[in-house]
Formats: C-alpha cells, structure tokens, sequence
C-alpha cells in the first residue's frame, strides 16, 4: 500500500516537470460550474474581512464569508476558472476602517474589478497599494468618503477602463479628495484604454487650457467625462474637440464664466450633456439641439446664458431637457411635439412667452412637466395622451381661461401647480377624484363658484389642497373634513362663508398646517374642554380675520410653530399658556384689542417673528425675545421710556418698531448692541435728547425714522464708507446745524426726508452719489442759497417727489440740473409698466416688507402717502425767494402731478410748455410777479382740478375751456388787467374803437369836487383802521378772528357758504394704491404766524386727491372733478411719515 501511494506522488511530480502543471491545494468546494476556488485566493479574502471595520448587522456580504459557507456562495466575490479572484464588489457594506496600504486586498493580484463604493472610510486617504493591482480595468471607490491627495499608483493602472473616484460629501462643504501633486495630467498620463473618467467632487483646480489638453492628450477612447464640481475654470478648450468618442459630458458645478463652445454640436455620439450651475453666458449654439444621438441636455442655473430653441426634426432623440434657471427667451416651438421620447421638460424661471403649444399633447411618454415662472400666455392646453404624466408646474404665468373640465385620464398625476396665474371658471369635480394626486396648488386665480366637489373625498391620498387667493364662496364643503390624508389646507382670501366651528377639523388627524384667513368666515373657538386636545397638531395656523371674539385655547398645541390670529375682535389679556408654546417661531396677534401681555414676551425662546402692532397694550415696553428678528410694537398706548437694556435681547433682531406709542425719554445707548438690526422706526412718540452716535454710524441700517419726535442736538457722527441707508427720515423734531457732508457715503438712499426742523444750511449739492434718491424734503426748514450746484455731478435720474417749501432759497431755478430728473419725464406707458411702491423687503420670504411713506402739499392740501407709488410726482418750491423766469423743461415733467412755484418772486411769462404735463392735477403759481396772458395751453390739462395763478400781474382775457370753467375767481383774484366771464369783467372788443378826438378840452379840465372830497375822505378813513392791522400783529389777529365769527354767522344765513383759510386737518380713507390720512390745509401766511396759529381749527372746505389706481392695480386712472367736503374742526399738523406693513 505505501509503494502505490509513493509511485502516485512519483507520477505527480514528474508530470509537473515534463508537462509544467500547476498543482495546487484547494478547498475541495465545488463553483457552480465544476471550478474549484483556491485555498489561498480563500484566505486571502478572510484576512481581509477580519482587517476590515463593518457592521455585520447590517452587511450583507461580507458576513457570507466564513467556513461554513461555500465560497461560491460568498457575496460581492467572483471567481475565474483557475479558481483566482478577479472581481470583488463590496459596495454599500458601511465599512468604515481597516483598509490601508497594507491591506490583503492588494495580495489579490488577479483582480481585474474593484468596487468599493458608498462605504465610509472616515476621510481617510487611499491607500497608495494600488499599484500591485496590475490587471485591474474597474476601479469604483465612489462615495466612500474619502479625502486627501489621490496617489500617484493609480495612475499606474495601464489596463483601467473604467475609474470612479466621484464623492457626494462636496454638497457638505465636508473635506474633499484632490488632485494637486499628481494632478490631472499626471493621473491619467498612461490611462490610455480609459474609457470612463468620473471625479465629480474632487478638487482639481484647473484652467480651461489645462485640464482640456491633458484630457485630449492622454485619454484618446474616452466615451464618459464625468468632472461636476471640481473647480474647473473656463472657458472649454478647443483642444477637448479631439475626444471624437465621447458620448456623455457631465460638467455641472464648476465656474467656466464663459460661452458654451459651439464644437460641442461636432460630437456625433453625443448622449449626454449636462452643463448645469456653470457661469455659462452668452448665446447657446442652436447647432448642439440638432446633435441626432442627443437624448440628455441640462443647461440649468446659468443665469446669464441666452438662447431660444430651434425647430425640431421629426423623432428627435431627446429624452430629457432641462433649462431652468438660465435666460432663454422666445415661444416654445410646435416642433417640440416631434420628440416623441420626451419623458422630461423643465423650463422653470426662464423668459419664455406666448402660448404652450397644443402640439406638447402628442408627447405620450411624457412624465414630468415644469414651466413655472415664465410668462405663457394664453389658454392651458390639453395634456389629454401625456396619461404618463406625474408633475405638472404651470405656476407664476399669465396663463387664463378655464383649466380642462376632464381629468380622469391623468391616472399616475402626483403633483398638479397652477399657482399664480388668471385661470378662472369652477373647479372641474374629476380633479379631485384622481387616484394617484398628492398636491392641487392652484392658489392666486380667478377661480369661482361653489366649492362642493369631492367625490371620493374618503379614499382621496391627497395631502395639500391650497386654494387661496381666488374667489371661491359658499359654504366650506363638509367633503373637506373627509380627506383623511389632508396635512396642508389653504382656504384662505377666499369669499367663503357662514359659521365653522374650529373642533370639526379634529377628523383631520394629519393636518399640520390650516390657513383660513380673510373670508368671510366666523370662526368659533370656544366649546367643550375636551375638543382643544383633540385638534390636529398644527404647526402652521393662520386664522387671520375670522370675526374671532377670544383667542382659541391651543394649550395643548405643542408642535405649533406659525400662529396668526391678526385683524379679529380678541380683547382683554393675553392667556398665560401662550407663553410655554417653546416652538413658536411666528406670532402675530396684531389689530386686534388685547390690553395685556400678562408675562413677558422674553419667555417664549425660540420666537422670531412677533407681531403685536395696533392693539391696545399699555404700560411697560416689552423686551423682545432672544433670538426675534422682527418686534412690531407699533400702533398701541405704551407710555414708559425704553428699557435701558432692550439692546442685549435684540442680538438677531431685523426690524423693530415702536412708532406710535406715548414712548418718552432718550434712546439708550444698548440699541448700539443689535448689530443685525436693518429697521428702527421710534416715530410719533415723546422721545427726546440727541440722536445716538452710533446710529449715524451704523453700517448695517436701511431705514432710520425718528420723526415726530423732540429730538434736538445737531446731527453727529460720520455715516459710514459702506452706508446702507435706504430711508432717513427725521422730520418733526427740534434738529440744527447742518447736514453732514458724509450722508454723500449713503449711495442707496431713496428717501431723504428732514423736513419741519431748525437746520440751517445750504442746498446739500454733496449728495452727488446718491443716484437712487427718489423723496427729497427740506421743507419748514432754514435752508438758503441757490440750488443750482453748478459744481456737482449729481443727476438724480430717479428723483419723483421734491419739497423745499418754507425755506429761504434764492436766485433762479436751474434748467440744467432740471433737464437730468428724467422720472418726472416718462411717459404714461412707462410709468405703468414700472409700477410699484417704495418698500423694504425686511424678511422676503414671511413677505415682511417696510413700506416708505412721505407726506406731499398738493391743492392746497397736505395728503400723507402711506403707500407711496413711483408713479407719483410732485415738486414744491413755494414760500422762498427763487426769481427769475420759470424754466421751460418744466414742461418735460410729463409724469408730474402738482407744481407747486407760489409766493416766490418770479417774473416773465408762464411757460406755455406747461400744456405738456397732461398727468397734471395741481397748479399754484400764486403771489409772484409774473406778467404777461394765460397760456392758452394749459386748457388741455384736463387732469386738472386745482388752480391758482392769483396775485400775479397777468394781463388779458382767461382762456376758456371745460376744464377752466370749474374754477373759480379765486383762482384768478389780484391780476388788475385780467379779464373774462370768470371775473365778471368784460374784455374790451378787439375793434372797439378809441375816444373821440372831438371831446373839448374844457370837458376835459372839468372836476367833480364832490366825487374827489368824498374818495378822500374813504381814503382818509380806511388808512387810520388798516395802517393799525398793517403793523400791528395782535390787533391783526384780533379782527381777523372776529370778522370770520361775524361772517359764519351771517352768510349762512342767506344761504351762502364762507370758505377761511386758517390751517385744518381733516381725515380722508384711503384710496387703492395712494393712502391718504392727514388731509391738510396749507398755510398762506408766514412760518412765524403759521406756528403761532397752529392750534386754530379749520372750519371750511377741503378737496380730496383725485388719482388712484384701477381696480386690477394696474393703471392710474383720474377723476377730473375734485369733490369737495365740510371738515370738522380737527388741529393741524404738518409732517412726513413713513409706515411699514406685513
């Protein structure tokens, strides 16, 4: 027996040296195809396993290797013939260690695929063993959160394919791999049968020239250009050109900053391009749409780069295509409709316009559809054979018309936008009866009707419904309360009505977010105790103008974040559980009558916003919460001084407002602390003492109103390099000295406002770089001199509203600084295309704006713009010195709406241009010396309903017209040698002829002693009581009060009505678009006697503002006739403001 068994291995021996057999041990375990695996291939893998850091809870593959387990059966391990290991896939195992230069893996010298993707090796470097990997064509570490340098022995890899070292934690801002030392050139130097180059998210830092030519030079077969985000340069070489196989470019996310090349279109097997988030500009070359094997394209996210898109061939083969973002113009073709393959169009944000083709209805494979936030006209085409369809996003458009009345079609839709567009009509009912629909957004249309179409409301898995906005009414439907999966619900700016009790929503146990507001809804909040416990967990509930009486007990509402209860009837305290709402970030309780916070607001920790404006709290001022970056304590009766303190809680503070209160005391000086803060508005208070230094100072502050208030002091500090002041208001306060030369740093100011203090200065030429200035007003001031700034580059091409009045300004007005206000010179068209108002986006996206607010003199009347337009323009000079003829270019001011020149020292004639401001409404011209006839012009003012030309030196007949006919001879009164019916005083005939030369000369020396002694002794008479009042201001004001009693007493009587002219505030509503509160009637006498008058009573007649903008906000319209209205006897005022609104 031992013979035999020694010549058997006699006769192995000699085999393997006659015939060269490799003998080796193997496991004995059978592969599935009769191969055996080696027992060293074998160990080799468990040594690697047990190096290896992985959670066998969670592996999949790498627990299969053991002994017990057959090695056919182990997983991510393919075996050859020979029994040797040439793939190993352990991707997605959550290893997280053990693999380094000495790892066993490397010993597996047959490998030809490696693929250890989505691990996490803890940012480790790849290890620099790769070079022993001689065969390997498949390389995959992606996602393996990796970082550092890649070393240089991948490069030795001759043989690889395929390299995949692209990570996803670039997104993080996380630690990426790079490529410096090698770099590119130097990795991918001998990759010559490279086929596929992924390294999205490695750094590698190359200009265009370089990366482009080390690609092109080394890399000759590659097919896949895989490099998004790696900190490439541009502009795309010429060089890349070369690369005649390559299908798929995918360079998203990097920073070219230059055109698309237009080689890219010379690519015959081009499948993919994506070229998102890149800097492109300019013009996309229309050659590369026409590339016939083009299947992907996403040019999104490059803002500056135009084009349009051409006409498509029949059977394109375009399967995707993706612009958003980007600055493509122009119509959608009807060609579109011959890429049958289309699954995917987006087109958000982008310019596009005219109507969606209805050819888009033949793309039946068509699944996603995005064209939001263009500007589509026309009617919503029929989708009718896209039944594909999951996403449809025609939101922010001009679309109109009804939408479709059938929908049953749309089986797999998930997601339906129509948002923001003028689509009316009713609901169609087989919308809501969808099977697979998620989302309907159809908020801010025109829809109406009835709200009652809920077919199979129970078995609905729609979980957002937001129909706000349009107008809805009727009842709300009781199928709403069946939609069980509901978690948004926007009802609200509806006209839905009747009573709805808030515990009918406790069916819908997955709402998370109710908005009701502005109906005409009566929302009852009360009822059992148990009901508050059994409302959803909201954390968004918005109950704005619903008739509410008390505040709804959400006590247990501990999830709730977004609570607006503003614009109801709640009075009396604030309830106590209000403050431990610890995740409330938005509050607003604002126009409501609560008189009491009960605790303090500092409590409620993580509140952001709160809103608590136009109630009527009283006492203490509040200190707002830590980390709140909008406090509105505006509007209510608080009459303490501000917390000495306030400023170490307003760290992130944005916005804040006290204006309106009984505020009294100084500004603490702790303001200095809230460095974030971009609003302060102290306005309408007592506040007193200096303006803080450091709110000159402030480098962050937009607005700055302080008005009406007592400050005094001159106005110290220097405005910083880096000024951000967009509105200063300080009107109404006791303020002197000059203004300084720094508020020239202030380049954004739009609004300038200093009007009603004691400043004494001249023209402030030094704002030359404040070109965005739109409201300047110095009025009631004591600035002097001329305001030509001969010297200045200042062109104020924006400027709309200027007020100089009661001021002591001289010499001429300047035509050619006139000449640069270029928007008082626009046209109708382009004031209406233009339109808006003067705001501040404190907090865009809670739509939180402060909007300006500036008080104008027109008619004779003060208006206070609480919503100022830009098409609004005025110009106020009256009450100075200026002389000198009136400039012509006035008559450019085409936008302009009152002029106001009056009590100046003008002379020559009225400029006939002034026939051109056809928008004008108000004219006054009034005590100066101008001379000459009444513009025959100025009767095509048909806009015009004030008009005073009294106290001149006018001469001839007043033209007649329509519009001059409404006027009375107040308007025309002191013009000796004017004429006409509206006087009463006959012009002379043209023909009449002169007197007779045969009057006697004796006729002619005849006196009538007894006409002459009875005019002297009126003469006489008159002097001695007038000489008196002339000189004397007591005995002035004492008659003139006395002979107004006797004449409101007597005319009355016989029916006639007496208009005074002391100063008076009435109060006006507003109208849509300009607001006006604080109607006003200007003083004629001088600033010392309008300030001692100030307190008398108006007890005469005022007219009310006759622009307003149309019902669609949208055009001004105009009422030539100017109502007129008794006022009650109310104090006067005389101020700018500003306000603000949510």
């Amino acid at each position: 027996m031992r013979i035999l068994v020694f010549l058997w291995l006699l006769f192995l021996l000699l085999c393997s040296v006659l015939f060269r057999i490799d003998i080796a041990l193997v496991s004995g375990e059978c592969l599935g195809d009769s191969r055996l695996c080696l027992e060293h291939e074998k160990s080799l893998l468990l040594q690697l396993k047990n190096s290896l850091t992985f959670k066998p809870n969670v592996s999949v593959k790498l627990v299969t290797w053991n002994e017990s387990v057959t090695c056919c059966s182990w997983g991510g391990v393919t075996w050859d013939s020979n029994g040797l290991v040439v793939s190993l896939d352990l991707s997605s195992e959550l290893i997280s260690g053990g693999f380094n230069s000495s790892s066993r893996l490397f010993s597996l010298q047959h490998l030809q695929s490696l693929n250890l993707a989505n691990n996490s090796f803890n940012y480790s470097q790849i290890p620099s063993g790769f070079d022993k990997l001689g065969n390997l064509t498949y390389l995959n570490l992606s996602d393996g959160c990796f970082s550092g340098q890649i070393p240089i022995e991948i490069s030795h890899l001759t043989r690889l394919a395929t390299i995949d070292l692209s990570s996803i934690y670039y997104l993080t801002g996380i630690r990426k791999l790079k490529l410096e030392n090698p770099n590119l050139r130097m990795l991918v130097q001998n990759l010559k049968e490279l086929r596929e180059l992924h390294l999205n998210g490695v750094n590698i830092s190359a200009q265009g020239k370089e990366w482009c030519q080390a690609l092109s030079s080394s890399v000759p077969k590659l097919q896949v250009l895989s490099l998004s985000s790696c900190h490439l340069s541009g502009p795309i070489h010429s060089s890349l050109e070369k690369l005649q196989s390559i299908s798929k470019i995918r360079l998203s996310d990097n920073n070219f900053t230059a055109p698309v090349p237009e080689f890219l279109g010379n690519f015959s097997n081009l499948t993919q391009l994506k070229l998102s988030s890149c800097g492109l500009k300019g013009t996309f070359p229309e050659k590369i749409f026409q590339v016939p094997t083009l299947q992907i394209l996403d040019l999104s996210n490059n803002r500056l780069l135009e084009g349009s898109l051409p006409e498509f061939p029949q059977n394109g083969s375009l399967d995707s295509l993706v612009l958003t973002d980007t600055n493509f113009s122009g119509k959608v073709p009807d060609s579109i409709g011959n890429l049958k393959r289309l699954t995917r169009i987006e087109l958000a944000r982008c310019n596009f316009s005219g109507p969606i083709p209805n050819s888009m209805a033949n793309l039946t494979q068509l699944v996603y559809l995005d064209l939001s936030a263009n500007k589509f006209s026309g009617t919503l085409p029929s989708f009718s054979l896209s039944q594909n369809l999951t996403q449809i996003n025609l939101s922010h458009n001009n679309l109109e018309g009804r939408i479709p009345f059938h929908w049953e079609q749309y089986v797999n839709l998930t997601i339906l936008d129509l948002r923001y567009n003028s689509l009316r009509g009713s609901l169609p009912p087989s919308l809501f009866s969808l099977p697979s629909l998620e989302k309907i957004q159809l908020a801010n249309n025109q829809f109406s009707g009835q709200f009652n179409i809920f077919l199979k409301a129970s078995s609905s898995i729609l979980n957002t419904l937001d129909l706000g906005s349009n107008n809805l009414e009727g009842p709300v439907p009781v199928s709403v309360f069946k939609l069980r999966g509901l978690s948004t619900l926007d009802l609200s700016s509806n006209k839905f009505n009747g009573t709805l009790e808030l515990s009918r929503f406790q069916k819908l146990e997955n709402l998370t977010s109710l908005s009701l507001s502005y109906n005409n809804l009566s929302i009852i909040a009360s009822g059992n105790d148990s009901i508050p416990s059994k409302l959803p967990n909201f954390t968004t509930l918005k109950l704005a103008s619903c008739k509410l009486r008390t505040l709804p007990d959400l006590s247990s509402q501990s999830r709730l974040n977004y609570l607006d209860l503003s614009e109801n009837q709640i009075h009396g305290e604030m309830p106590n559980w209000i403050w431990k709402m610890g995740d409330l970030s938005h509050l607003n309780l604002s126009h409501n009558l609560l008189e009491d916070l009960q605790e303090p607001v500092s409590n409620l920790s993580r509140l952001s916003i709160l809103d608590l404006h136009s109630n009527q709290l009283h006492g203490l001022i509040p200190t707002p919460p830590h980390l709140s970056s909008y406090v509105d304590y505006s509007n209510n009766s608080f009459n303490s001084s501000i917390p000495i303190d306030i400023g170490t809680y307003m760290s992130f503070t944005i916005f804040f407002s006290l204006s309106k209160n009984n505020i009294t005391g100084i500004i603490p000086t702790s303001i200095c602390k809230a460095s974030y803060l971009q609003v302060l508005d102290f306005s309408d208070n007592a506040l007193s003492g200096e303006i803080p230094l450091c709110l000159i100072e402030n480098e962050v502050l937009v607005v700055l109103n302080l008005r009406r208030n007592k400050f005094s002091g001159i106005i110290s500090g220097e405005f910083p390099v880096n000024c951000h002041l967009q509105t200063l208001d300080l009107n109404g306060n006791l303020l002197r000295g000059k203004i300084p030369k720094s508020l020239d740093n202030c380049k954004d100011l739009e609004v300038l406002n200093l009007g009603n203090n004691q400043m004494n200065d001249v023209f402030p030429c030094s704002l030359k770089n404040t070109s965005n200035l739109r409201v300047l007003v110095l009025r009631a001031n004591k600035f002097h001199g001329h305001i030509g700034c001969p010297k200045s580059n200042s062109t104020w091409a924006m400027l709309q509203i200027v007020d100089l009045a009661y001021n002591k300004f001289s010499g001429t007005l300047p035509e050619k600084c006139f000449s640069t206000w270029t928007a008082m010179m626009v046209s109708e068209d382009e004031v209406q295309s233009k339109l808006k108002r003067l705001n501040f986006g404190v907090l865009l996206l809670s739509q939180l704006y402060y909007q300006d607010t500036v008080t104008v003199t027109s008619k004779g009347l003060e208006m206070e713009l609480v919503k100022v337009l830009t098409i609004f323009t005025s110009i106020d000079f009256s009450d100075n010195n200026f002389e000198g003829d009136i400039p012509e270019v006035l008559g450019k001011f085409t936008s302009l709406y009152a002029l106001n020149l009056s009590h100046n020292g003008f002379t020559g004639q009225i400029p006939s241009s002034l026939g051109q401001l056809r928008q004008l409404e108000s004219l006054d011209l009034s005590q100066n010396n101008l001379s000459g006839k009444i513009p025959i012009e100025l009767v095509s003012l048909t806009f015009l309903s004030v008009l005073n030309l009294s106290f001149n030196q006018l001469e001839g007949s007043i033209p007649t017209g329509s519009q001059f006919l409404t006027f009375s001879a107040a308007s025309f009164e002191g013009n000796k040698r004017l004429c006409g019916q509206l006087l009463n005083i006959s012009c002379p005939s043209p023909d009449a002829s002169p007197p007779s030369e045969d009057t006697t000369f004796e006729d002619k020396e005849e006196f009538d002693w007894e006409f002459i002694i009875t005019g002297l002794g009126f003469g006489v008479g008159a002097g001695m009581i007038v000489a008196p009042l002339a000189f004397w201001k007591k005995g002035r004001k004492w008659f003139n009060k006395h002979v107004d009693r006797f004449l409101l007493v007597i005319l009355p009587a016989v029916g006639l009505i007496y208009t005074n002219y002391n100063a008076g505030r009435v109060e006006a509503e507003e109208t849509i678009g300009i607001e006006l509160t604080g109607i006003t009637r200007e003083y004629d006498d001088s600033e010392d006697d309008s300030n001692e008058d100030e307190d008398q009573t108006f007890r005469g007649r005022f007219c009310v503002f006759c622009s307003k903008l149309d019902i669609g906000m949208k055009k001004a319209i105009h009422d030539p006739k100017c109502t007129c209205h008794d006022s009650p006897p109310i104090s006067s005022s005389s101020s700018s403001s500003s306000s603000y609104s949510s």
